[in-house]
């Protein structure tokens, strides 16, 4: 049964174009599935990760800063469509805040911003390369066409990641959805980064280029800036790999996290959906494991481009089991299974891979609207040279379901974000519209009144709800 599913998969695959690699990559996690592997990493396998270098702590004298930054290129992920908030384009493209002249700035431009302030200051090339999908290449290139002096001579300014079929969780056989073709499609997750590369060329390129190192993140994360400092640290460990990690806070409950593997001492990555549920509470323990994964990372070219080469761009990372529905606005749709891996695992791939600790400014997510309002709100300035600075701690943020969708959450807010600087959390319970001018003070609260209520210009929002 499983050998027809495969096959039907591949074909479906090659059918589409997708690359050679990627169909390999498939092939070997849909062997791990069929065998009934979790990818699950028990917490008696593992000890924590600690003791890392810190950031805060490199002494870096700007020469070395600005020579390793000459020899870096950025890449961004910037495949995500941004769906759990209702859209049907490059999450990128979503307007975050607004520059020092009024204009709405998105994700790309904040991201081209910080990349074009640190060749001015450096004097470095610095190419800013987008791993994009089919679904947010147009677009994202599009908006990037007005930058033209982004473009580094000999590079692309983007490579498309690839897809694969969701796979029926009883049959393991590709699923046919005709109401919507699109959903028979998924991402094969972070870990598809390395098949991308290896198909698109972009590693020989940069190193025929001049470049050495590369910095890989989200483009949803705007703190992970250009860094003279880390890439010279980076540098002058000799490692061929590195993962940022921060310090975790009683509001991470999610995200990967490294771990060190007793069987053999090697760093390795567990992801939250490779941890058993026996396992959960330990985990998520800040004492035992004082780290979570930013997903920025830092690779040694030359190193990359070794392991790409010997295996075909079929990197060895352990498989993610995702269930879902093949519409994942229909529960009742048929559940499929979805193959996936994390770019982070490969930390167990590159011998002699490292991690530092960096402070929380690297790790500024938007996943939800949540994330979106203390990110447009003035908890945030942003700098000349395009970074969010966090003025405040921010404030955790909980929103009701009627601001799930960017839409009717930009729809509540037209006078924009209230002040959060002097707020510690803000629950908003039912459907509020927020004027301007409000200021949010110690837990504000605003309970479900069972209808559509409005919080006035220039009003306080309290743990006693609207005040004024």
């Amino acid at each position: 049964m499983s050998d027809r599913g495969l096959q039907l998969a591949r074909d479906k695959m090659q059918a589409a174009g997708v690359a050679p690699a990627a169909i390999e990559t498939f092939t070997r996690f849909y062997r791990l599935l069929e065998s009934g592997e979790t990818g699950l990493v028990r917490e008696d396998d593992v000890e924590p990760l600690t003791g890392l270098q810190r950031h805060a702590d490199l002494e870096i004298s700007e020469a070395d800063a600005a020579d390793a930054l000459a020899r870096t290129a950025i890449v961004k992920l910037n495949g995500g469509l941004g769906t759990s908030m209702g859209m049907d384009r490059a999450k990128s493209l979503l307007t975050v805040r607004e520059g020092a002249d009024g204009e709405q700035l998105t994700f790309l431009d904040v991201i081209v911003g910080q990349v074009r302030e640190a060749r001015r200051r450096t004097g470095a090339r610095l190419p800013l390369i987008l791993m994009n999908s089919f679904r947010t290449r147009d677009d994202s290139l599009a908006a990037l066409a007005r930058y033209d002096d982004l473009a580094v001579e000999g590079l692309p300014l983007d490579f498309l990641q690839n897809r694969e079929p969701k796979l029926l969780a009883d049959t393991l056989e590709p699923v046919e959805w005709p109401a919507d073709p699109s959903l028979e499609w998924c991402p094969p997750g972070h870990g598809d980064l390395y098949p991308a590369l290896h198909a698109s060329g972009v590693v020989r390129a940069l190193l025929d280029a001049g470049f050495r190192y590369a910095c890989v993140s989200n483009s949803d994360n705007l703190g992970a800036a250009p860094d003279g400092e880390i890439a010279a640290w980076f540098a002058a460990s000799g490692a061929p790999y590195a993962a940022e990690m921060c310090r975790k806070t009683p509001a991470d409950v999610k995200g990967g996290q490294l771990v060190v593997r007793k069987s053999d001492g090697r760093i390795m990555q567990r992801e939250t959906a490779q941890t058993h549920p026996d396992d959960l509470d330990v985990s998520l323990d800040a004492e035992r494991h004082p780290y979570f994964h930013t997903n920025n990372l830092w690779f040694d070219l030359e190193a990359l481009a070794a392991e790409l080469d010997r295996t075909g761009g079929v990197l060895e990372l352990p498989l993610i089991r995702n269930e879902k529905t093949v519409d994942p606005t229909d529960p009742s749709s048929p559940k499929v299974v979805q193959i996936e891996s994390a770019m982070g695992a490969a930390v167990a791939v590159f011998e002699g891979a490292t991690a530092i600790e960096v402070g929380r400014e690297r790790f500024l997510p938007v996943k939800t609207t949540n994330d979106l309002l203390v990110l447009r709100s003035d908890v945030y300035e942003l700098t000349d040279d395009y970074r969010l600075v966090a003025q405040v701690d921010a404030p955790l943020v909980k929103l009701s379901g009627v601001y799930k969708t960017i839409a009717r959450f930009d729809e509540r807010f037209p006078g924009g974000a209230p002040s959060l600087r002097e707020a510690t959390s803000l629950t908003v319970e039912g459907d509020w519209t927020f004027g301007s001018g409000v200021r949010v003070i110690g837990d504000g609260r605003l309970p479900d009144a069972g209808s559509p209520q409005t919080v006035p210009d220039g009003a306080l929002v309290t743990a006693a709800g609207v005040q004024g």
